[in-house]
């Protein structure tokens, strides 16, 4: 008889090829906790071998936010994750002293990126497992573009850019936005699942900033 007490047990991660990805994800709104949700399932998605590329937009450090964030010491012990981050420095409109003009760049360089990404999906076979090893010039089966519903929102990029790209996503990537506390419009009629995180209460509003571990 089995042991049912046991509970489950951890396999070794061997690549595979997703057999239902494909859809849009849209994870907005002003609560904490868009990111954390997106990297959770991405992590999911490596356990069983798929392969993920994080690109984040906007997130380039700030004074009171740490440039080398936790999750990317956690994403580099990961197979099969990769992750960059297209930031500059600082957050656009906040007076901090960085160029706003630079953010902007930054932004478009990271949308180029993530096109390139998807075409270089859109070239490989569907049904070949990618090696954990690979890079995004392999091809990914999920592409997460962290805050970059935030960049459209504050100007920093089309959403008729960020709609045409969309579009153009191969049919078995899934793709993942986050980001922005306006609702994302432009976007909805083109995503499968859209999550809107709401904030009831914050410690920020208490007086706490940012803490290692929790916000990054």
């Amino acid at each position: 008889m089995a042991d049912n007490t046991a509970g489950p047990t951890a396999e070794p991660i061997e690549p595979s090829t997703p057999e239902e990805f494909g859809l849009v994800q849209v994870w907005w709104g002003d609560g904490k906790g868009k990111t954390t949700a997106s990297l959770g399932m991405a992590t999911r998605a490596v356990g069983h071998g798929y392969r993920v590329h994080l690109l984040q937009f906007m997130k380039g450090g700030t004074g009171t936010v740490e440039d080398v964030r936790g999750e990317y010491n956690a994403i580099a012990a990961l197979p099969g994750f990769s992750y960059e981050n297209a930031g500059h420095y600082g957050w656009h409109g906040f007076l901090d002293g960085s160029d706003d003009d630079e953010h902007a760049a930054r932004a478009q360089g990271a949308l180029e990126r993530a096109r390139e990404v998807l075409d270089a999906s859109a070239d490989r076979a569907a049904d070949e497992p990618l090696p954990a090893e690979g890079d995004p010039e392999d091809g990914v089966d999920m592409l997460v573009l962290d805050e970059v519903l935030y960049a459209a929102n504050r100007g920093l990029l089309d959403p008729e850019d960020v709609v045409d790209l969309i579009e153009s996503k191969p049919d078995h990537v899934e793709l993942v936005l986050t980001g922005g506390h306006e609702r994302p419009d432009y976007v909805l009629d083109h995503a499968d699942l859209v999550s809107e995180v709401r904030k009831e209460k914050h410690p920020l509003e208490a007086g706490h900033s940012a803490r290692k571990g929790t916000e990054y």
